[in-house]
């Protein structure tokens, strides 16, 4: 890819794109329509369509490294409250724009069949950046004593994902966020607990799901 202005807003409309489309179904003309650039340009920017996807996966990646550094790295708030953090502005994101957009690095991951080995090679490099992200997280949780000093936290970080992108899926097709409130209780109260929970459950404050279930209409 060319570092240019036009390039990089190439980029940024094609994120918007993907995260509602995915790859397969998302034609570079509307891109090209949308950030106004003539059709017979883009080839200047690009080596490919290949090359464009893989320039989209690292502005989004990009955008979640930052992401995910403010909320779990911030120790103002408990290792936990921080994971509840990002599972609540990721139910914000959903009810902005109207479930419409989900996760594009998720989105493109199920269009493997359709994508080369070198996007396949980068969509996994995000999530293995996501799973350590999580699990240096929960790490800090069982020093603390939030959880069970005995979860294996590489598993427990990737089943978070795994369960994460699950219930942005069914959201987007419920057109609801109770997927995710249903994947938040199940997290906090029966994966991430500490072995004297139901003791200290009174005094303690945990996250917890807030049953907002804001459903969209139409």
């Amino acid at each position: 890819m060319r570092r240019t202005d036009t390039g990089e807003r190439l980029v940024r409309i094609g994120t918007e794109f993907l995260s509602e489309k995915g790859f397969g179904l998302t034609g570079l003309d509307e891109i090209l329509r949308a950030a106004d650039v003539p059709k017979g340009s883009f080839y200047y920017y690009f080596d490919s369509k290949i090359d464009f996807g893989l320039a989209v996966i690292d502005n989004y990646a990009g955008i979640w490294a930052r992401k995910l550094k403010r909320l779990l790295e911030n120790s103002s708030a408990s290792p936990l409250r921080r994971i509840d953090d990002y599972i609540n502005e990721g139910i914000s994101g959903l009810e902005r724009y109207a479930f419409q957009r989900g996760c594009l690095i998720g989105n493109m991951g199920q269009e493997i069949t359709t994508l080369n080995d070198a996007m396949r090679d980068r969509l996994l490099s995000v999530f293995a950046h996501w799973t350590k992200a999580i699990a240096a997280c929960l790490a800090e949780a069982k020093k603390s004593g939030e959880i069970d000093a005995r979860l294996d936290v590489d598993k427990t970080s990737r089943f978070f994902w795994l369960a994460w992108e699950g219930a942005i899926l069914q959201a987007k097709l419920q057109r609801s966020t109770e997927p995710i409130e249903d994947f938040r209780d199940v997290l906090f109260r029966q994966i991430l607990v500490s072995p004297n929970w139901h003791e200290t459950a009174s005094t303690k404050r945990r996250p917890r799901a807030s049953r907002r279930l804001k459903k969209a209409t139409g």
